[in-house]
């Protein structure tokens, strides 16, 4: 006795087979062709455009750092000026201390003549008279020189009328 399997059910025990190996392929993880030459350039320029990111981005990070340590350098100096300028606007504190009014005669003498006069000109009359006394006669004749005419005279006038303080040498 021969038992025959009737064509319908083998077909369908067959269906059900490759549907199963169907999903076990479907939910195994795709790996790339890395073996193929296009698989290999696809991965180098992947590699390569990753770089390059990386590499802006860096160079965004480095620029924010210099950005906020130059932004902490002017609030820092802000705010040292506005230290310094208080006692001025108070009234009763000391004058500036006369190494400072030295260092801002370095500074002009320092600048052109042309471009320090403009400046200089907007300086209270008597911050320009002890930054002048700091100076070389040389480098004063020239700002005095490049200054208007009224505010030249205005100067030369006041520095006419205070003494001269020489220090012993």
């Amino acid at each position: 006795m021969t038992i025959r399997i009737p064509l319908l059910t083998l077909t369908a025990a067959m269906a059900g087979i490759a549907a199963v190996g169907n999903a076990v392929a479907a939910a195994a993880p795709a790996e790339p062709a890395a073996d193929s030459r296009l698989g290999l350039s696809v991965q180098q320029d992947l590699a390569t455009r990753d770089r390059q990111a990386a590499s802006r981005q860096q160079a965004l990070d480095l620029r924010e750092q210099a950005v906020r340590a130059s932004a902490a350098r002017i609030k820092a100096e802000l705010e040292a000026s506005r230290a310094a300028a208080q006692p001025a606007a108070s009234g009763g504190a000391q004058d500036a201390a006369p190494d400072s009014y030295a260092d801002l005669a370095s500074i002009y003498q320092a600048m052109k003549p042309a471009k320090a006069a403009i400046v200089f000109e907007q300086l209270d009359l008597d911050v320009q008279l002890k930054v002048a006394r700091k100076m070389r006669e040389r480098s004063t004749g020239m700002m005095l020189a490049a200054m208007t005419p009224k505010g030249a005279a205005r100067l030369t006038m006041a520095m006419a009328r205070a003494p001269r303080v020489t220090a012993a040498r």
